[in-house]
């Protein structure tokens, strides 16, 4: 065992010494934590940007001469002013003009007097995201002003307005906020699990096919040393630069949240130590994984250009899990803590909503990870006894 050790620590520090002088292998594991935060902050901020414009909205109203009412209550809600609609609505809202126009009929005040249903148009492009806030709160002034209306008919009927209401719903909510905020940014643990497989991706493609490039994987090979260490090295120094992306991105991340104003989205999204404990100790064994594959991968390529080809298909990998656990509405279950990425995935999502699983299952996803590693290792040593691979033809 002692003469496993001893080369396979030469070979790490080597590996680590190059990483470290290689920009693009530097790049790799800096990029997607500087990258993705960043997308994030602006996104969430564009949002919350975007709701606090639809608290002070402008109303385009066509006709409102005939409801001078109504008008005149549009303009007393708040954050409201009212303006005049164009003289072709429907084109200006279709050109984005205005983001919607509200447009009230000659007979109005004839069939509100009868106490018949008037219909008001509210001209929307459905096509224009920017626009969504802004008729949303448009639909829902207008409803407002409705419920108002049939209550005061009842009253003047002599009618309770309870009546108009056999069954009213009671929202009883049993999540806490943490739990409904990590639900709706469920592409944090996509984000972590991929920082996994991109931090030590180039490093993982230069110390293969890199190498046999260069020519310098040969004499390698030919030192007294066992082709287990050598792969092992190269291996272990992949997954530091993995390890240090996901650090990096999920503290980045974090310091992002931070930033960003929550509370205009009806959010509140916050990390004790437990949380952020269990969050690491479920992704940071993937890298033992995502590099033990890339390096197997990357060992039949030719060429560096090559293994870079064939490494970026397995970025679709992760994904798979990551898009079956936020869009099928799948349960966390225990079985699913021993699947690689599958429970990667699971228990991170629980890990952020506040609700670690237990350690049994943290044990379980970090051997059946470990273990997939090391099966590509064991794997690639193998192709490194075989004269195609190492010299690559």
């Amino acid at each position: 065992m002692r003469g496993l050790w001893a080369p396979l620590l030469v070979v790490l520090r080597k590996e680590l010494v190059d990483g470290i002088r290689d920009r693009r292998s530097v790049m790799s594991a800096l990029i997607p934590p500087l990258m993705w935060p960043l997308m994030i902050s602006l996104m969430l901020n564009f949002a919350a940007e975007k709701r606090r414009q639809a608290d002070e909205i402008k109303i385009p109203v066509v006709g409102a001469e005939h409801a001078a009412t109504f008008v005149d209550w549009l303009g007393q809600q708040r954050g409201v002013e009212v303006v005049e609609g164009p003289d072709d609505p429907y084109t200006a809202v279709r050109e984005g003009d205005v983001n919607f126009v509200i447009v009230i009929p000659e007979d109005y005040n004839e069939l509100f007097a009868q106490a018949k249903p008037v219909e008001l148009e509210l001209v929307t492009d459905g096509s224009d995201n920017d626009a969504a806030p802004f008729v949303s709160r448009a639909r829902r002034l207008i409803e407002g002003y409705g419920r108002q209306i049939a209550m005061l008919r009842l009253v003047a009927r002599g009618v309770s307005p309870a009546v108009a209401s056999p069954l009213r719903i009671k929202d009883i909510e049993v999540s806490s906020v943490q739990q409904r905020a990590a639900m709706v940014m469920a592409f944090l643990p996509m984000f972590l699990v991929l920082a996994a497989f991109m931090g030590g991706m180039q490093i993982a493609i230069d110390t293969t096919a890199g190498e046999r490039e260069r020519g310098s994987l040969e004499p390698l090979l030919v030192n007294p040393a066992p082709r287990l260490a050598i792969v092992a090295g190269k291996w272990l120094a992949s997954v530091v630069f993995a390890c240090v992306s996901v650090v990096l991105t999920f503290f980045l991340l974090l310091r992002a949240l931070e930033r960003v104003p929550l509370e205009a989205l009806g959010l509140r999204f916050e990390l004790g130590a437990p949380e952020i404990g269990a969050a690491l100790a479920a992704v940071i064994p993937l890298a033992l994984l995502a590099s033990g594959l890339q390096i197997l991968v990357a060992s039949f390529a030719r060429s560096y250009k090559e293994a870079q080809t064939y490494v970026s298909f397995l970025m679709f990998v992760p994904m798979a899990p990551a898009f079956a656990v936020m869009f099928s509405g799948i349960d966390p279950q225990p079985w699913m803590a021993p699947i690689p990425l599958l429970g990667q995935h699971v228990l991170l999502t629980e890990a952020l909503k506040g609700e670690p699983a237990s350690l049994g299952a943290y044990l379980a996803a970090g051997v059946t990870v470990t273990v997939a590693g090391w099966l590509c290792v064991l794997m690639t040593t193998r192709l490194f006894r075989r004269e195609k691979i190492i010299f690559g033809r």
